[in-house]
């Protein structure tokens, strides 16, 4: 058995299917990782998350920004954007089982046996892991309550503080949380976030968060996806940054988690 890990789909799915068989991926024997944002923007969304969905247990998948997106319009709570690539979805036969299926979907997936863990965006580097499981557990029981509605009420509001504190109350820790492990690129050493930059260059008082020394979380061994403009490179041996801008034209890549060896494709464009 093989386990594999690609970055964000985002509905281009002639590529991902392309990448799947160049890794000679066989999802009776193999795994496939996700690390979210696995529809909108490309082409088929539909197709894509269908196909994911239908990979069962050999699928591990994250939810990112452009899954929560999806989530909340269907839930009557955001518009469609220009651009969005999600109609076909809302208007499927299978909506109901594939809205289902997204919702129940983690923030963040540690592999015990394996000790690696995935995020869609990042883990903030005030945080331990086990801190991070328990605020991703938080999120994810939200979500799947029945009136998971009201979660998405909150989350994408953005206001400040933009950083974590102790006397946030519930709904602003969600909402937050679920910044972290969607949207993150850049924050200070506490935390704080700078949501408006998307280049590969920080603004003073600020570094990608996977930067920080001192965090807990240095020296771990973490997958992630959102920030194309890394070109799936961190300068860190241990950190993986797995979106190579397939949606842009770019590639899509998988990286096998044993050997760590890179695969990738042409994007859709």
């Amino acid at each position: 058995m093989t386990t594999y890990a690609v970055g964000d789909i985002q509905g281009c799915y002639d590529p991902f299917r392309r990448l799947l068989d160049k890794i000679s991926f066989d999802p009776d024997k193999d795994k496939l990782w996700v690390a979210g944002d696995m529809v909108n923007r490309g082409p088929d969304s539909l197709a894509t998350l269908r196909f994911l969905k239908s990979l069962g247990n050999a699928c591990v998948a994250v939810l990112g920004n452009h899954d929560l997106h999806l989530l909340a319009v269907d839930a009557g709570l955001r518009k469609p954007r220009k651009g969005d690539t999600i109609s076909q979805i809302l208007v499927a036969p299978d909506k109901e089982a594939l809205i289902d299926w997204l919702r129940f979907r983690p923030f963040l997936y540690h592999c015990e046996k394996k000790d690696i863990t995935m995020v869609h965006a990042g883990i903030p580097p005030i945080w331990t892991l086990k801190q991070a499981k328990l605020h991703a557990r938080k999120l994810e029981m939200a979500l799947q309550r029945h009136d998971y509605y009201k979660l998405l009420k909150t989350l994408f509001k953005i206001e400040k503080p933009l950083g974590w504190e102790s006397a946030l109350g519930r709904k602003k820790k969600l909402r937050l949380a679920a910044t972290y492990f969607t949207r993150m690129r850049f924050c200070d050493e506490q935390g704080r976030l700078d949501l408006d930059n998307k280049s590969d260059h920080p603004n003073e008082g600020y570094a990608p968060w996977y930067n920080y020394d001192q965090a807990p979380i240095a020296g771990k061994t973490l997958l992630f996806g959102h920030w194309a403009a890394l070109e799936g490179e961190t300068g860190l041996a241990n950190v993986h940054a797995l979106d190579t801008g397939c949606v842009w034209g770019k590639y899509l890549t998988a990286i096998n988690l044993k050997t760590f060896e890179r695969t990738r494709v042409k994007g859709q464009r």
